[in-house]
């Protein structure tokens, strides 16, 4: 397993200069963000798509994976707004399979007073059908994260809704902070199996009205059990680190995490 960063924490600081820091501080592949506007966006000249993918390896590290929820629409809605989220999404993995990256985060959106959580469901499943497709055609992965936009908390329903999609290329991102806020993270991973495409890496302590996150191994998840649990299922790929510098610094993060690949 290979330990990485997402650009998700990182503020606006530009692609070079976010390879350069990855690098130097301990990391070996790096997941970058699609923007709506700036240096990558589902509209990117492929040119500059090389160049980014250029930049990285000069850096000495490797991209793995985009990040796309934050700019690719609200698939749990319906007609005109939920396949203009899907055209978009093709085209961010379009993009995805012109820089070699295999895998894609997506949040799939949000609900509403509006749309309700049945609706939301088969509205999601249904846009993922649609995507599956385009993923298999072009091999990339979309993988669904669970990120407290009050959808899918449970990993029986997410095996559920994943199941009903019926794709090895549409999977889950597992992030074990995510889900300590209610839940013991490590059954996430047994529930989902080899449904499993991504992780992040996030700690958190305390309840749901009462915690916080934290830095790597200074909190409540068990990242033995999840270290555990990700080798049962046969998982084998990046452990991306998802911790803000302002609680720890990238290179202590680095080190966490290289103790908890060792678990």
């Amino acid at each position: 397993m290979e330990i990485g960063i997402s650009q998700l924490i990182m503020g606006n600081t530009p692609c070079e200069e976010f390879f350069k820091q990855a690098s130097e501080t301990g990391y070996e592949v790096v997941e970058v963000l699609m923007r709506r506007e700036g240096e990558l966006t589902c509209a990117i000249d492929p040119k500059d798509a090389q160049g980014i993918v250029a930049r990285a390896e000069a850096a000495g590290v490797r991209i793995v994976s985009m990040a796309l929820g934050h700019c690719t629409g609200n698939l749990l809605a319906r007609g005109e707004e939920q396949q203009r989220g899907i055209d978009e999404t093709v085209a961010a993995l379009r993009v995805a399979a012109s820089m070699g990256i295999g895998n894609t985060l997506h949040t799939l959106g949000a609900l509403r007073p509006d749309l309700y959580y049945d609706d939301a469901y088969e509205n999601g499943i249904r846009a993922l059908k649609a995507l599956a497709p385009h993923a298999e055609e072009l091999g990339v992965t979309v993988a669904v994260e669970f990120v407290w936009n009050g959808f899918l908390f449970s990993p029986l329903e997410m095996r559920s809704f994943l199941d009903g999609v019926g794709s090895d290329h549409v999977g889950y991102y597992f992030d074990p902070g995510n889900m300590a806020v209610f839940q013991f993270p490590h059954h996430w991973v047994r529930v989902l199996g080899k449904r499993v495409k991504m992780v992040h890496m996030k700690d958190w302590r305390g309840h749901a009205l009462s915690g916080g996150w934290t830095p790597l191994l200074q909190g409540e998840v068990d990242f033995a059990a999840v270290m555990r649990e990700l080798r049962a299922a046969g998982y084998g790929g990046p452990l991306i680190s998802e911790v803000e510098t302002e609680l720890a610094a990238l290179s202590d993060t680095a080190r966490a995490m290289t103790r908890i690949r060792a678990l």
